[in-house]
């Protein structure tokens, strides 16, 4: 299974609010993980002629990256292989040359509001759902597409024919490293133009979006590929980076949305369990065989996105810590002097359940003061505000937990599957107050760990894509479980009543 002699691995990791490179060095049945850069991510504020609108700073990105790969190499060793992956849905279109041609939009930004009402007007939800399985969300890359056409159209060349590729984030940066252009799956299926039954780009849906909306992506899409997939050689124009025998480093497209590589690294056992992916986002579902594109599965608005080996994340995205962030930004602007273990102490202390809001609310969506969202909630709800920092942390401590507690449940009644146990992975579960209430909630145990599930994962689909592991996703997980400390939450059947929360806020 294992390499049979040490190998270092490297793995770009970007999130959207910050990103590391990482190299895992896999030796005697282990992974060790040394991180050789972090840096800070986040959407920039620009004016344009349709009104303000968020970018990613590419140019920035791409030049963390390379520094990071250089330092791998210098302070590490060669590197065998790279991985790259990223969040999901944001794309960039290069030219003939492989540059970019314009700014690259984030996903917050408010081009996309009305835009899935215009789709469905045109091509009703249910026919759009039983071919790609897609929860509905303003962000995703079509309806960013339509966006665009309305907005500035894709630059055709002076012969008719595109002179644009879209390029998925992850995909981009392997373009800029390699020359190459391909779409990997994982990836590609949350853009809403991916069969999710056939792994490929639905035609079918490609037509209707040119003939009833007028988005013609012709040419532009390139190849999709599945994980483990050699992207190319790193170009020695791009980056001097080379492997232990002094040829190019392989990239390998991996899990190449975080989500998929985070469940990769799920260390579990059988197939019984759920997991969530805690971060900015939590994901939050199953890993199934084949996607579920049920009317039933449609209205409870669970996705189905591709996974690694062909198996199927279905899951739901829920909004994540991404509220407690922007609560404690918010404190911090406002002249608080915020200590985090203060306040993980203080919502530990505080009432349960006092107040639960819909943490998935479009409100809580956009940057801004989410203690004062929250109190709007509140009083919708006939619920009493958060009377101090500790209660506000709590309230969203709470509150995810119950929306833990309702996705694990509907995505096993959907599925039909069994649910025993659910893991936790990402930067979230170092949150020992959510991993608890997230097991008092779904009364359920709770694996926490690991923490860096998202490089780990891309680590050993690269290293076995570049032959240098072998076997299945359960052997993956045996070597990612032999090197990972996980921490067990149980159940505390004193808890608060989750049934009477739920019922207050949902009906």
């Amino acid at each position: 299974m294992t390499a049979t002699r040490p190998v270092h691995i490297g793995a770009v990791d970007l999130g959207a609010s910050s990103g590391r490179v990482m190299v895992g060095t896999i030796a005697d049945g282990r992974i060790g993980l040394t991180q050789t850069r972090r840096f800070t991510n986040g959407a920039i504020p620009l004016p344009t002629r349709e009104g303000e609108r968020l970018f990613w700073d590419m140019l920035h990105l791409w030049n963390e990256v390379r520094e990071g790969l250089l330092t791998a190499v210098r302070d590490v060793g060669p590197l065998s292989a790279i991985g790259i992956d990223t969040w999901g849905v944001d794309y960039g279109l290069v030219n003939g040359s492989g540059t970019l041609s314009a700014q690259v939009h984030a996903y917050r930004s408010e081009r996309t509001r009305g835009i899935p009402e215009r789709v469905f007007a045109k091509i009703p939800a249910p026919e759009i759902y039983a071919i790609n399985g897609l929860q509905v969300q303003e962000f995703n890359t079509m309806f960013q597409l339509v966006a665009q056409a309305r907005d500035n159209g894709i630059p055709r060349a002076s012969n008719g024919a595109y002179a644009r590729t879209l390029l998925l984030l992850p995909d981009l940066l392997a373009c800029f490293l390699t020359g190459q252009r391909v779409a990997e799956v994982t990836n590609a299926s949350t853009t809403g133009l991916v069969d999710a039954r056939l792994r490929a780009w639905s035609r079918p849906l490609l037509e209707r979006l040119r003939t009833e909306l007028g988005l013609d992506l012709d040419g532009v899409l390139p190849d999709i590929v599945e994980p483990g997939t050699l992207i190319g050689p790193v170009r020695r124009e791009s980056l001097e980076v080379f492997g232990p025998d002094g040829s190019p480093t392989p990239v390998i497209a991996v899990g190449s949305h975080d989500t998929a590589s985070a469940v990769v690294a799920v260390p579990a056992a059988g197939a019984d369990f759920a997991y969530i992916s805690c971060g900015t986002w939590s994901l939050v579902g199953l890993e199934l065989d084949e996607p579920v594109l049920t009317l039933a599965s449609q209205a409870a608005n669970f996705t189905n996105e591709l996974g690694v080996d062909h198996t199927v994340r279905y899951l739901k995205n829920i909004m994540g810590l991404w509220v407690l962030n922007e609560a404690v930004r918010t404190w911090q602007r406002q002249g608080m002097e915020i200590s985090l273990p203060e306040l993980d102490a203080a919502a530990a202390a505080a009432e349960p359940l006092r107040t639960v809001v819909d943490i998935n609310d479009s409100a809580f969506y956009a940057p801004g003061d989410m203690a004062a969202r929250i109190d709007d909630a509140a009083r919708a709800t006939d619920q009493p505000r958060p009377r101090s920092v500790g209660e506000y942390v709590r309230c969203i401590n709470d509150s995810l937990a119950l929306a833990y507690r309702r996705a694990v449940r509907q995505a096993a009644e959907l599925s039909g599957r069994e649910v025993n146990v659910v893991h936790m992975v990402g930067g979230g579960i170092h949150n020992r107050l959510l991993c608890q209430l997230a097991a008092d909630a779904t009364e359920l145990p709770v694996l926490a760990g690991p923490a860096e599930g998202t490089a780990l994962g891309n680590m050993v689909v690269a290293a076995r894509g570049a032959g240098l592991l072998k076997g299945d996703l359960s052997d993956l997980r045996r070597l990612i479980r032999d090197s990972t400390r996980i921490t067990e939450y149980t159940p505390d059947p004193d808890a608060a009543d989750w049934d009477a929360a739920e019922q207050r806020l949902f009906g």
